[in-house]
């Protein structure tokens, strides 16, 4: 991975870090260290173990300061929906983050840049390397652009499970027309086959998710949706 896709990145999400090494550190896997042993190569787990209490801390203060009125349990409930391995994933791949990671050959080869788990430990990483760099205030700052928005109170979990029933829900309550799904792609072997499909509601397309399994696509797919009808007035 050359440096100048680190670059891209940084330009496209705006950061700039000052500690480049941190930023690779995050993006590179244990697979990629194991074969790189000659080198002094650090793998992201540490900056992942931290990226977690860095989220644990400001997705809590997010909702506190949010939701002024709903009790412990419930704020502890939903921060358990947004931490948690589909909703940081889900937000990994927003992001495009799986392009940049470093993999081992076997790990490439089996879809690894693709596997939920990876994804949702490469963000929680990414947190880390940012916090880290810059301090919690332009952490604070970027899961506000990229993290925070996508959190709704009503229709919490939606990352994690049930997307498809509540964009159906949406979709009926506002007179949007039938929520129809498309497989566009099959790619990859057929041990390891990965859908993308896109969700129409009426004639209109609202979102596209991809999966190992065509219902995992359709969830993704509705949650994309989801959040682009939340966006509009």
């Amino acid at each position: 991975m050359k440096n100048d896709n680190f670059d891209e990145l940084q330009q496209t999400l705006q950061l700039t870090f000052k500690r480049t090494k941190l930023l690779r550190q995050a993006f590179t896997h244990t697979s990629y260290v194991n074969e790189h042993k000659r080198g002094f190569v650090q793998d992201n787990e540490r900056l992942e173990f931290l990226g977690d209490a860095v989220l644990q801390l400001l997705v809590s203060e997010y909702l506190f300061a949010t939701y002024p009125k709903r009790p412990e349990g419930e704020l502890t409930r939903m921060r358990a929906s947004v931490v948690c391995e589909p909703s940081l994933a889900y937000f990994a791949e927003r992001l495009d983050l799986g392009k940049h990671v470093l993999l081992g050959r076997g790990e490439e080869q089996l879809g690894g840049r693709h596997r939920q788990a990876l994804l949702a430990d490469l963000f929680e990483s990414f947190i880390g390397a940012i916090f880290l760099d810059a301090g919690i205030e332009r952490t604070r700052t970027f899961l506000e652009a990229h993290m925070f928005p996508y959190i709704e109170s009503n229709d919490f979990g939606l990352l994690m499970k049930d997307a498809k029933s509540k964009l159906q829900e949406r979709s009926q309550h506002y007179g949007l027309g039938p929520v129809e799904y498309r497989i566009l792609e099959e790619r990859g072997p057929a041990h390891d086959r990965e859908f993308v499909v896109e969700v129409n509601l009426g004639e209109e397309r609202y979102g596209v998710g991809a999966g190992r399994t065509k219902k995992e696509a359709e969830q993704r797919a509705a949650a994309e949706a989801w959040n682009k009808l939340a966006q509009e007035p």
